[in-house]
């Protein structure tokens, strides 16, 4: 049977069908009009951070959440399997955000201080202890190039960016930002080439930098004068999302053209974003205070929930009994949301599947947490900024 049906093809089929297969040619040759190419794989930025993605590096760590309580000059650790502090232990001054190496190996503390007195703490996830402090100038922030080349520390109050070496943080180079004052958070472009800060001081706005030259690129002014906190990149690489904590709200940014492009209220004091695990919502922490310092506690603040394929807000989450979320990331597992409570000294564990709230007792002024382990290839920085 088999003979006779090609037999039969070889007699019926007109070689002009059949010499393009059998010459191998390309889809498209031997297509119909009406035919056309398959699409391009959609771009997701997260797709390397969804649960069950955790790096080999991270086997053996600790599930544990580290808290920076700026005015305790400390970090809380949070058993995440317990909800229970299982250890506090004494850093530099004014700890800001505890960050995730880029080769996920070390969790860095950012100790702030005052100008030359500050300094990195080390932590070693697989013990949960830290190290000996790295001198190093004024550090708000720490972020690393996308390539893990370098790290790039903030020093918010001397107006610049240093460039260290990521394991040493002996200091490479330095990029003063005149124009940022109040240099502060940042994400990065898909392909690396920039990053877009927000400038918390002055009328608020952000500074495109040339990651490669190191140099400033432009300033871009907000509709409205505010305080632009947070910045995330949308899933397809397109759009950053910049919190404003005056302004309540999220604005929109094209990273290429460099524009403003939409707003979308969420909360009073908005503030910090986190990327749900499987990348499709964005959470926003909203403050409830527009005080940068010394906010009232029990404060209006909530949690906005934005959907990114329809940038709709698809869920408000209150604190109940009031709160102040601010900084911090999910699980690996993507089912809790832990941010710090800035002015309540509570530490908020959120349900992702229905909004409800644990609370947890910490040091003074808790900042940028972070949740550790946490899927990804590498950290890009701040409390985890995983790809």
């Amino acid at each position: 049977m088999i003979g006779t049906f090609l037999r039969f093809i070889r007699l019926c089929v007109p070689l002009a069908l059949l010499a393009p297969l059998q010459a191998g040619a390309a889809y498209a040759d031997s297509c119909p009009e009406d035919c056309s190419e398959p699409p391009p794989p959609a771009v997701n930025i997260y797709k390397h951070t969804a649960a069950g993605h955790l790096s080999p590096v991270t086997t053996g760590t600790l599930p544990r959440v580290y808290v920076p309580n700026r005015s305790s000059n400390s970090v809380s650790v949070i058993d995440s399997v317990t909800l229970k502090e299982v250890d506090r232990f004494n850093v530099g001054s004014k700890p800001q955000h505890v960050v995730p190496s880029w080769d996920l190996k070390t969790l860095w503390v950012a100790n702030n201080g005052t100008g030359k007195n500050g300094s990195l703490t080390p932590i070693d996830p697989m013990t949960a202890k830290p190290g000996q402090q790295v001198p190093v100038d004024d550090p708000y922030n720490l972020y690393f190039m996308p390539d893990g080349s370098a790290a790039i520390v903030v020093d918010e109050a001397l107006q610049q960016l240093d460039f260290r070496d990521p394991h040493t943080m002996a200091l490479k180079s330095s990029l003063p930002t005149p124009t940022c004052p109040g240099i502060n958070h940042a994400d990065f472009a898909v392909d690396g080439s920039y990053a877009i800060f927000t400038c918390e001081y002055g009328d608020g706005g952000l500074a495109k930098i040339d990651l490669k030259n190191q140099k400033v690129l432009g300033h871009l002014d907000l509709s409205r004068m505010g305080m632009p906190q947070d910045v995330r990149l949308s899933p397809d690489g397109k759009v950053f999302y910049v919190a404003d904590m005056m302004n309540d709200g999220v604005f929109l940014i094209d990273g290429d053209s460099f524009k403003e492009i939409g707003f979308i209220p969420t909360g009073i004091g908005t503030h910090g974003f986190v990327v749900s695990r499987d990348g499709k919502r964005l959470y926003v922490s909203n403050r409830g205070s527009h005080k940068m310092e010394q906010g009232k506690a029990k404060g209006p603040g909530s949690v906005t929930v934005i959907d990114f394929a329809t940038r709709a807000v698809v869920a408000q989450w209150p604190i109940p009994g009031g709160g102040s979320p601010d900084m911090g990331n999910v699980s690996a597992d993507g089912r809790q949301l832990w941010l710090s409570g800035r002015f309540d000294s509570e530490v908020y564990m959120i349900d992702t599947a229905n909004g409800a709230v644990t609370k947890i007792r910490v040091g003074v002024e808790p900042h940028g947490l972070t949740v550790w382990p946490q899927p990804g290839r590498y950290s890009q920085g701040h409390t985890g900024n995983m790809r």
